[in-house]
């Protein structure tokens, strides 16, 4: 957890028992301490503007702590691609900054069967060496010891990159907090945002320009642009299970069900010969909207997930069944026995079928910013230069 540096001799640090009324105007304004406020944050900064990022709780416990740190780059297309890859290479210069953990161990995409060998060998063809590495069994079972007796084959994706999604934000906003010219206000809730003014429940923040970094929530500022994108939410179920035999494993670890989830794979025809085969084989992973996939924090559990629900309002009960449902396929793909729990959660995020990132400008000074993705940790860092070149132009 991040540990407010309050006596900071630089950045400054408020909490709720710190009245905001009188504070210096701020070139800048983020509300919201997840990654795409802290994106924005730490991009404003580096252009040497003042900034305040206000946050409503003591720290982030948002869809951008409950995730796998996985920047998965190379399964994004068209200007998602574009933004991944620029945040790849802003994650690489935030982990030497900041000191925050980072893997650049790439990931595997497991193949069990000649349909999902075929997706990714479309892919290799489209993007080449470097980009999609082919790989035989045996050099999959070398980068994921212990997996599936069944895989036929796989590929390395060497772009993609991880980082620990426990301490990461934590850790980007330490370091934002120490720097002169940047205020961290925590436990402050949000009531309006104009040209010139960020309301709060503790008085009112004077700025040049505000961007609202809200996730799904971003309905209760602006519910107009939430509407204008069909904006819904998805929950997404995960777990943090012990790993078998304590084995390592470097990269991220994809299976057939993300190679029918993200666009650069889903895309291809082979892609779309897949989906019709889950469909007549396996209709239960695509009703839970499982996408099966793994990564390994520093301590060694695994974060094993995840399944996709959809709802205006999604309900707060975890079923147990899509729980069964990851763990059982988790275990075959791991080639081990029932795996140890340590702790299970829901995730929330923004959804929308209009669009992967809802940018709205509710005044010529105010941006709202929100991934509808599910890709935050993938793409944040990526795109707030483009949504400060132009709010700031």
């Amino acid at each position: 957890m991040c540990r407010h540096p309050r006596s900071a001799s630089v950045g400054t640090v408020s909490t709720s028992s710190t009245p905001l009324t009188g504070h210096p105007r701020s070139d800048l304004v983020v509300v919201g301490a997840g990654i795409v406020g802290l994106a924005h944050a730490v991009d404003a900064h580096d252009r040497g503007l003042s900034v305040t990022v206000v946050e409503r709780s003591s720290h982030a416990v948002g869809a951008s702590v409950r995730n796998f740190g996985h920047g998965c780059v190379t399964a994004q297309t068209g200007e998602n691609l574009r933004r991944g890859r620029a945040a790849r290479e802003r994650w690489i210069a935030l982990a030497e900054r900041t000191g925050l953990w980072l893997a650049r161990s790439g990931a595997v995409a497991v193949a069990r069967d000649a349909a999902e060998m075929a997706v990714l060998a479309e892919l290799a063809e489209q993007r080449g060496p470097g980009e999609v590495d082919l790989l035989t069994s045996a050099q999959v079972e070398e980068r994921v010891p212990g997996v599936d007796p069944a895989t036929t084959g796989g590929a390395l994706l060497p772009q993609d990159i991880r980082v620990d999604p426990r301490n990461a934000v934590h850790r980007i906003a330490e370091w934002l907090a120490a720097q002169p010219g940047v205020r961290m206000v925590y436990d402050t809730a949000v009531t309006g945002v104009g040209d010139g003014v960020v309301h709060t429940a503790r008085g009112d923040l004077a700025c040049e320009r505000a961007v609202v970094c809200a996730g799904h929530e971003v309905d209760a500022l602006f519910p107009e642009a939430a509407d204008a994108a069909g904006l819904h939410q998805c929950a997404l179920q995960m777990l943090l299970v012990d790993s078998p035999r304590d084995r390592t494993f470097a990269p991220a670890v994809l299976t057939g069900t993300s190679l029918v989830r993200y666009p650069a794979f889903a895309g291809t025809e082979s892609g779309a010969a897949l989906r019709a085969r889950f469909r007549q084989r396996r209709p239960e992973l695509l009703a839970a909207g499982v996408n099966l996939m793994f990564t390994q924090r520093p301590d060694g559990a695994l974060l094993i997930g995840d399944t996709h629900t959809y709802a205006p309002t999604v309900e707060p009960f975890l079923g147990e069944d899509h729980a069964e449902l990851l763990l059982d396929e988790a275990a075959r793909l791991l080639g081990t026995g029932p795996l140890r729990v340590r702790q299970r959660w829901q995730g929330v995020y923004a959804a929308s079928t209009a669009t992967d990132l809802l940018v709205a400008a509710p005044s010529p000074r105010v941006r709202a910013v929100t991934v509808t993705s599910g890709i935050g940790m993938t793409i944040a860092l990526g795109t707030a230069p483009d949504i400060l070149d132009d709010l700031l132009a």
